[in-house]
């Protein structure tokens, strides 16, 4: 969801304090948020604790002289990726069920052209209610979409269905919502990401530094992005992305194994640093310290090679992406691991520095047309950008 924005639509009613907690949890996942207050939803929280933390302004009135002299409600509701309305009263839903607009969150509902995510909060005896249904039933028609209410004790003290669902819940469907939107729905990605750790006895291993937030910034965004996004991980310290099926593995036999279980895939990003070489036989206990300081010997042998056997196997991707760290010559090296390893694309960056536990990239695409040298970004923006490359690559395929 990196890089997507909302304009969320908080309505009149005691679950809006919950839609303060949805703001926080989407700024922890990059999403930026724009709010509309509505003038009831202003009873129960306020446009300054909005915009601390939306970090924009709160917006409330129809008729102010400077934001509607630029239609303001016109560019609220269209220049975010999703609208949500959360709490999504009765009264809204009404509203749009109804085509009225006489307030700005009305008008901003009838003006947008993105989806719309209402979730609903109001008491049992209104949810269940016979015009309630029907502006239920109109809405869905019309293409919005619905999360909750949930089943719960109300403000009022019933029972009943009415609760508005929980950040959590919302944050859920607002995932969904914009995989279901984004370039690459229907697309089946694959990514492997961080290092592989080669046994030498049960306490010591063979591996490097990657830290494999490359490989998880580029699984997010693909996710996010709306492919269906599995992840093959190494021994990392990150926590999952969102939206992506992890699978965690830990040799590069492993990995390769996992790889191959998960095929076939629409594009294939390998950005894990897999172990060229193993030890030929892992000791079953600790290798302990010789007296005479005698320094054991011990053999390696070549690992499979993943990103060959992929290039050549039945299953092939459609796109298959390798990456190339280098610590000198990195464009010469990397095309030529391209040359040799026959995948489309190779993703070259030097490594000789912090990168591999860094938070930033610099990265050059090599294909068949030639290079492309990307500036310095976050991994996240690495991600997004090389996202987006994939989308136009297979949208054109």
């Amino acid at each position: 969801m990196r890089g997507k924005s909302i304009l969320l639509i908080i309505g009149g009613g005691i679950a809006a304090y919950k839609a303060l907690e949805l703001v926080r949890r989407l700024a922890e996942r990059g999403v930026g948020t724009r709010a509309i207050l509505t003038q009831a939803g202003a009873q129960f929280v306020t446009p300054l604790s909005v915009s601390a933390l939306t970090g924009e302004k709160t917006f409330g009135d129809l008729f102010s002289l400077t934001d509607e002299a630029q239609m303001g409600h016109i560019q609220l509701s269209r220049s975010a990726d999703l609208v949500v309305v959360a709490p999504a009263t009765a009264d809204l839903m009404a509203k749009m069920a109804g085509g009225l607009a006489n307030d700005l969150a009305s008008t901003a509902l009838l003006a947008t052209n993105k989806p719309v995510l209402m979730a609903p909060a109001m008491n049992v005896r209104m949810w269940e209610s016979a015009a309630v249904k029907r502006n239920r039933a109109v809405l869905e028609k019309d293409g919005v979409l619905f999360v909750g209410p949930n089943d719960g004790e109300m403000a009022c003290g019933e029972f009943g269905p009415g609760r508005m669902a929980e950040p959590l819940e919302i944050l859920a469907a607002i995932e969904q919502a914009l995989a279901v939107q984004g370039p690459l729905k229907g697309v089946k990605a694959l990514v492997t990401a961080g290092p592989t750790r080669e046994p030498v006895d049960p306490v010591r291993f063979l591996a490097n530094h990657s830290s494999g937030r490359q490989g998880y910034a580029i699984a997010q965004a693909l996710a996010s992005a709306g492919a269906q996004t599995t992840l093959i991980s190494g021994p990392v310290g990150l926590a999952p992305p969102d939206g992506v099926k992890l699978q965690r593995v830990t040799t590069a036999r492993e990995m390769l194994a996992a790889c191959e279980a998960a095929l076939p895939a629409d594009v294939m990003v390998m950005a894990a640093a897999v172990a060229d070489w193993r030890p030929d036989i892992a000791a079953n206990s600790k290798i302990k310290k010789s007296t005479d300081r005698v320094v054991p010997l011990i053999k390696l042998v070549e690992n499979p090679d993943i990103l060959a056997s992929i290039a050549t196997g039945a299953q092939r991707p459609r796109l298959l992406i390798g990456f190339a760290a280098e610590t000198d010559d990195v464009v010469a090296n990397a095309v030529a691991k391209r040359a040799r390893k026959g995948v489309d694309w190779i993703i070259a960056n030097d490594v000789s520095g912090d990168v591999m536990g860094g938070e930033r990239n610099r990265v050059h695409l090599i294909s068949e047309a030639g290079v492309e040298d990307w500036p310095e970004m976050t991994k996240i923006e690495v991600g997004t950008r090389l996202a987006a490359r994939i989308a136009e690559k297979l949208g054109a395929a």
